[in-house]
């Protein structure tokens, strides 16, 4: 085991890193906390049944809310910021492709697994427990909802070197291309009405947004004057508030996300012009230890939060279960204030939890020779399909017992045979 850090070596190492990006990385995670636990309100009907109602999202303003609120096109940028930084690591320590992917794939593919093991052993338990029938659905459909996340940023890690020489000769063309062909999908789904033609946009969309943070990354946003990028963030949302009044495409975001089309893309760029903006003064907070203090302990159990958050949202939601009475009902001014304690100890209870659960996000402690590309290829596609089968069609056991198999051999062969010390690995986020 390496020797703690001492205070220099600290400071050198977060003179590396860019504190702000990784401020927003963290809050965006957060907030997708607060913002499930805001959504799922569970209660019990008339007839003695249990059922569940996305309130936040039938009020009117939630559409416009969701411009800001939804998250993911700005996680993905800032994302893009740091497979850049990663990339470039990644050479300076003479690595190629294959070195990259696969220190991705086990910082990401360990925790997945783990949850699906775990997790899957919780719904066997309350299926023998003969929850009530909406209950245990929801359990096992509603849980496998985030893990697109996982397959979309696997894909997109998989693609940072190609995309990045692709940035540094061809950034116009690049950047062009990949619009050009989402809205050749989004237009192929709109005439033909097959929903499923814009999975396609997995490819498309978040590679995109990902180009956004290589200019973030490069410079090339930082060096935009204060009104070029008001004008840009300004052009952006209005563009998405013209395409969704058009009836192409929906004004909220949360129906734009599965599968992601064009407003998606629009959203992160004026949400990351916001960012530019706000930039000088998220420097200035994350000079100050606390703030560098939350950061470095958030930081480094991000993937632990997000896989997670949604089975504690659902526990906290459930209270209306065991204790009539207590939770208020759904939609009541009583019931948002609720939503205060509610999210806080899911919070507290996630801090607790990761205590136990984030070494899965510093990946194997010992690893042998990267693998072939051959073999990283269908690690990665082990690695993917459970998640994007849990998007599309949800969990039951089967599921959990099969993609915890799939992931789990994703890590095996991404690993290698002889065992090695990690370099460089004892410390950091799964999603850095």
């Amino acid at each position: 085991m390496s020797a703690p850090l001492t205070s220099d070596e600290r400071q050198a190492l977060l003179a590396k890193r860019d504190l702000s990006v990784d401020l927003v990385r963290v809050t965006c995670v957060l907030l997708v906390v607060v913002l499930h636990s805001l959504m799922l309100g569970l209660e019990v009907r008339p007839d003695g049944g249990v059922g569940w109602r996305n309130i936040v999202q039938d009020q009117p303003w939630f559409p416009v809310a969701s411009w800001f609120g939804q998250l993911m096109p700005l996680f993905f940028v800032v994302g893009g910021f740091a497979s850049w930084q990663g990339w470039r690591s990644t050479q300076r320590k003479g690595g190629d492709g294959a070195d990259f992917f696969r220190a991705r794939l086990l910082r990401l593919g360990t925790p997945a697994a783990a949850w699906y093991v775990l997790v899957g052993a919780l719904v066997l338990l309350a299926t023998a427990a003969r929850l009530p029938v909406p209950m245990a659905q929801l359990l096992a459909h509603g849980l496998g909802m985030p893990l697109w996340f996982l397959a979309a940023y696997l894909v997109c890690q998989a693609l940072v070197p190609l995309m990045i020489r692709l940035h540094e000769t061809r950034p116009v063309v690049t950047f062009a291309a990949l619009a050009a062909g989402v809205v050749a999908v989004d237009a192929l789904r709109g005439a033909t009405g097959v929903q499923e033609v814009g999975l396609l946009n997995l490819l498309l969309v978040w590679p995109l947004v990902q180009q956004i943070g290589f200019l973030l990354a490069d410079g090339t946003l930082g060096r935009l004057g204060r009104p070029a990028l008001l004008g840009l963030a300004a052009l952006a949302f209005a563009s998405v508030g013209v395409l969704g009044s058009s009836g192409l495409y929906s004004p909220d975001m949360l129906d734009d996300l599965n599968p992601p089309t064009l407003p998606l893309v629009l959203i992160g760029v004026g949400q990351t012009a916001l960012f530019v903006l706000a930039k000088p003064a998220l420097d200035a907070l994350m000079r100050t230890r606390p703030a560098q203090a939350f950061v470095a302990v958030a930081g480094t159990r991000l993937m632990t939060v997000y896989l997670w958050h949604l089975l504690l949202v659902i526990a906290v939601a459930a209270l209306v279960l065991v204790a009539p009475g207590v939770v208020p009902a759904v939609g009541t001014t009583a019931w948002w204030l609720a939503r205060i304690p509610g999210d806080l100890s899911v919070l507290v209870m996630l801090f607790v939890l990761s205590l136990g659960l984030a070494r899965f996000e510093r990946g194997p402690k010992r690893v042998g020779p990267t693998p072939s590309t051959p073999v990283l290829v269908v690690a990665g596609v082990l690695a993917v399909v459970p998640p994007f089968w849990a998007m599309e069609l949800g969990l039951d056991l089967a599921g959990f017992v099969w993609g915890a198999a799939a992931l789990g051999l994703a890590v095996l062969l991404a690993r290698g045979r002889r065992d090695t010390v990690v370099r460089g690995q004892r410390s950091g986020s799964a999603t850095r």
